[in-house]
Parts: C-alpha cells; structure tokens; sequence
C-alpha cells in the first residue's frame, strides 16, 4: 500500500492532518492554562469578598473549605493602597514562581503552558492578576500546580484523540477521493496504453480523450497524439519495407534487361551513321549508370548507401554530359537547358553521386517547367569561396507549392508534382550528406526556384 499513490496519499494526509493539530494545540494549551489560572483567580476572590462581608469573623473549618473550593493556598487582596491577607493557610513548600495574568505577551503564555505541560513534578506559584468587575485593585493567590498539570494532560490527550478521529476521517474520505478521481482515470489510462502496445500499428486502438480533469484530459491527448503519430510512422515503415523487397526483385530482373542493352548499345558506336555516333555513347553512359543504381538498390536492402569516392572532377565536361542528357528529353525551344561554368574549373565529389543529385535537380525543374507549357530555362552554376563549393540550379518555373516546401526532403512527402513519389530530394539530400554538404531550397516564388548544392573543401 506504500508504494501506492492513494496509499501515500492517506499517509500524508495523517501526517499532515497532525502537523496541523499540532500547531494547533500550542496556542490552545496555553489559553486553557490561562483559562484554568484566570477561573482560580475569581473564585479566590469570590472567596475573599464572601469573608470580607462577614467581618473577618469565620472559624477556621469554613476558611479552609473556602480555599479548597477556590482551589487556592491563599489570598492577598489589595483594595486600596493596602495589602490584605484575607485567606491563608499553612504552606508545605516555598514559592518558586511567580505568574502575572495582567496582560501578558502570547509568547510568554505559550513558553509557560508548554513548559508547564511537559513538567511532571508539581510545586507552588504566585499567581497575580486584576481582580474581576472593579472588585480591588490587585489580587495574589498561591496555587499547587500538581491539578493545574492533571488538567493539561487530560486536555491534551482530548486534542490528541480528536485529532485523530478527524485525520483518519478526513484520510479517509480523500482516499476514496483520491482513488476515484485521480488513481482509477490513471490506471485506465495504463490499460489502455498496454492495449495499444499489444498492437500499435491498430489505428482502433489509440485513445481517444474523455476525462473531465484538465490535467488528465491533456495527458490522454498529448498521448493520443503520439499513439497516433506512432501508427503512421509504423505504417509508413511497413510500406517502405514492402516497396523496398517489391524494388530488390525489380532491379534484380531489371539489371539483367541493362545488360542486355547495353550490349547492345555497344554494337550501335559502330555504326557509320554520323547521329547514331553521336548518341550511342551517351546511350551507353546512361545504360550503364543505370546498371549501377540498380546495383545499388540491391546493395540498399543490406546496406547503407555507398560512401561516396570522393575525387577531383572537372565542372565543365560533367556538367555538358547531364545537361545535354536532359535536353534530349525536351525541345530546345520548350525548355533550354544549360551551364555557364568556364572550362578549367574543378570540383571534388563522388562523379556517380554527384551526376544523381544535380541530374534530379535539373530533370525537376524541367518537369515543373513543362508543366506550364510555356517557354523557360535551366541554368546551372558553379562558385567557390574559402571552405566550400557552392553548385545553384535555377529554373524559371512556377515554384513550390507551399505544402512541398514543408517536406521538401522527406522520402514521399516531399513530391512537387502530380504523380510523383517525392523520393528524388529525399535522395539527392542523403548523397550530398554523404559528402559532408547540404542541399538546401535557397528560394522558390512564381519567377522560379533555386537550390544550392554545398560541397565543403575539408573532408571529414
């Protein structure tokens, strides 16, 4: 029970229920000291006019039984200038305190009651106060405190035992509170965690909020949040690990069919047509670039991508190979395709890599281009600067819709254009990583977008 939350909840309440009884029963004792002091004082002085009245005649007998009734040794009372010792009686022991009830400080009543309370032993005081309707000006008393103490243990036992009748009612009544408001909303809550975890990927089973408390009824919907972002991320992962096994088959059977082609690309250089001489190796290259990347599908479903094998290429040559390889794909006069790169200028990158990535870039931005159905262009651009190359592909498109923007590299999500996959950015983005770069959307608007390609100097 005392790993429980209700268990230690009714602890604590005890504890405090007490602690509060405690704090207060201090100032209560000491007004029930004075309270016991104060009454003392008018029946002695009750005493003392009843012998006054008489004419200070009384035997001794009736003295006495004044004193025990009055529950004082003796009397001093002064009316006017003059102390009179109205009632006496023989003394066992000597005075050793002397207790003034004429407006005391609180503190000085707690001090006394609590050193009083916590004092078995009983001895003699000297109790001063005011005497009650004008009835003198002072009046003294001395008083055996042995009763005075009983009476303050009795009280005190009292506190104590009503204090705790109530701590254990009121524990018991939050208890139950407790156990059903918070305790039974938080084990549901458990359970149907527990229900969730047996299948998450059962879009059924996420919670769905109905607690009234605030508190609770955030939890269950920060929870139902999570749940429900966790079932998509799963699904999402069983669908890529179906697309992947469905990709390995494909590209199995598919390089073979590259193969094939590429042989046959082979004979066509041999040909004397001056058009197929020119194409064929550019047939050739993309045959056998496709080779790779079907290569490198298989080798994904085991692996990461390949680390990239990081040379010195010259900008200018690579890059007429992928614009020209862009452009037979288009009319000129429907979309231009083109760098301004100077010969002689070099680069370092991974040449398959690099001719996916900014090939994806330039094939995009020709899509959205074509798209329009008016004329534009695709320009492609190299700078350096002191740690980094920077490569820009420019396009005079329509721009990123803004729900592209907000995925624009995560893997089917991030696709631009009706019918695709968004998998080319996401793709583009891993291999510049790779190369310790980063691709990133510099600007898009209705005049046409531009992404940059960082390559940094250091390696590593």
């Amino acid at each position: 029970m005392l790993t429980t939350l209700s268990g230690r909840f009714l602890i604590l309440t005890v504890a405090f229920v007490m602690l509060a009884e405690v704090l207060i029963f201090v100032p209560s004792i000491a007004r029930f000291r004075l309270d016991y002091l104060t009454d003392r004082m008018e029946r002695a002085q009750i005493a003392s006019l009843a012998l006054l009245g008489t004419g200070d005649m009384i035997d001794e007998e009736v003295e006495a039984e004044l004193l025990d009734n009055a529950g004082v040794l003796n009397v001093v009372l002064r009316r006017d200038a003059m102390r009179q010792l109205v009632l006496s009686s023989d003394l066992t022991r000597p005075v050793t305190k002397t207790v003034d009830l004429r407006d005391p400080p609180a503190t000085v009543l707690i001090r006394d009651a609590m050193a009083r309370f916590f004092m078995p032993g009983s001895e003699i005081i000297r109790v001063i106060a005011e005497p009650a309707r004008g009835g003198g000006v002072q009046i003294e008393a001395a008083i055996d405190t042995s009763d005075m103490h009983a009476a303050m243990i009795d009280y005190g036992l009292n506190i104590l035992w009503l204090s705790l009748v109530i701590s254990v009612i009121t524990s018991a009544f939050l208890f139950l509170a407790v156990r059903r408001l918070m305790v039974a909303p938080i084990r549901g809550l458990v359970r149907q965690m527990n229900r969730y975890a047996a299948a998450p990927e059962d879009s059924r089973r996420v919670i769905e909020p109905r607690s009234r408390i605030r508190e609770l009824r955030e939890a269950e919907t920060t929870l139902r949040d999570l749940e429900t972002q966790l079932t998509q991320s799963l699904r999402q992962k069983e669908r890529l690990a179906q697309l992947g096994s469905a990709v390995a088959k494909i590209s199995h059977d598919l390089r073979n069919i590259l193969t094939t082609a590429t042989l046959l690309a082979d004979r066509m250089e041999r040909v004397d047509d001056p058009t197929v001489r020119r194409v064929a190796p550019k047939i050739v290259n993309s045959l056998t670039r496709a080779v790779n990347l079907t290569e490198g599908t298989l080798a994904f479903g085991r692996a990461e991508e390949a680390p990239p094998a990081l040379q010195m290429i010259e900008a200018a040559p690579f890059l007429d190979e992928i614009c020209e390889g862009e452009q037979l794909a288009v009319a000129p006069d429907a979309v231009r395709i083109h760098h301004d790169v100077p010969r002689g200028v070099t680069f370092r990158g991974d040449p398959e890599q690099m001719h996916r990535v900014i090939g994806n870039l330039i094939r995009n931005a020709r899509q959205a281009i074509q798209v329009t159905g008016t004329p534009g262009e695709v320009g492609v651009a190299l700078s350096e600067t002191a740690d980094a190359w920077h490569i820009k592909v420019c396009d005079t498109g329509p721009g990123l819709p803004p729900k592209a923007q907000e995925n624009l590299f995560q893997a089917f999500q991030g696709n631009v254009r009706k019918g695709g996959t968004g998998l080319g950015l996401a793709i583009a983005s891993e291999l510049v990583r790779g190369h310790g770069g980063t691709l990133e959307l510099e600007s898009t608007s209705s005049d046409g977008t531009v992404f940059r390609v960082i390559l940094p100097r250091e390696v590593g």
